[in-house]
């Protein structure tokens, strides 16, 4: 067999993030080993979200429709709408089963350094949101850093004149954590996010 074409494979597989040329390897093989059918299903897979995959026209999320399957979901609560960077944001919060509201995805963060102004990034739209729906909440979930922290307060600005309430998720311990592990900053939000009993 040519070496040159699972050369090309691994080489193509150090793309993904977090993928460096050993793990790539392995997949390669993996791969070669696979059925036919299973291999193929991966490929397809994979053309078919690169050929349909689109933003939702109202919250931004991704889907191969006009408008994704949360958006359309009757059942969800439309007064609340929690803010994220991105996509991959919404699949972690929706397994937590904790929230039963809207999204809006920002598609990033602000940071001024990088380009990312309010005008790259999805804020007007939100902002627009806002004003044509009865919202009474907009829980920010931005990444704790500094562009996310920048971002949130930039929206919590934004909105005030809507006068709606706006909250920022907690942060602190994990469950199962143990506080002598946790760093300075961790254990300060733990305190400041506190909650009555």
């Amino acid at each position: 067999m040519e070496q040159g074409i699972i050369e090309n494979l691994i080489a193509e597989l150090t793309k993904l993030p977090g993928i460096g040329r050993k793990t790539a390897q392995r997949l390669a093989f993996y791969i070669l080993s696979m059925s036919e059918e299973d291999a193929k299903g991966i490929s397809n897979a994979i053309n078919e979200v690169k050929d349909k995959a689109r933003f939702c026209n109202e919250c931004f999320n991704i889907t191969d429709g006009d408008i994704c399957s949360i958006c359309s979901n009757s059942s969800r609560d439309r007064s609340k709408i929690c803010v994220v960077e991105e996509p991959s944001n919404i699949l972690i919060i929706e397994r937590s089963k904790s929230f039963t509201g809207l999204y809006h995805v920002l598609l990033g963060a602000l940071s001024p350094i990088d380009g990312l102004t309010p005008d790259k990034i999805k804020i007007n739209e939100l902002i627009k949101r806002v004003g044509k729906n009865e919202i009474k909440e907009i829980i920010i979930a931005t990444n704790p850093n500094t562009k996310g922290e920048m971002t949130a307060q930039y929206i919590r600005e934004l909105l005030k004149p809507f006068n709606i309430k706006v909250t920022r998720i907690a942060y602190g311990l994990p469950m199962g954590g143990d506080i002598e592990f946790a760093d300075e900053v961790t254990l300060g939000k733990a305190i400041e996010g506190r909650r009555e009993l």
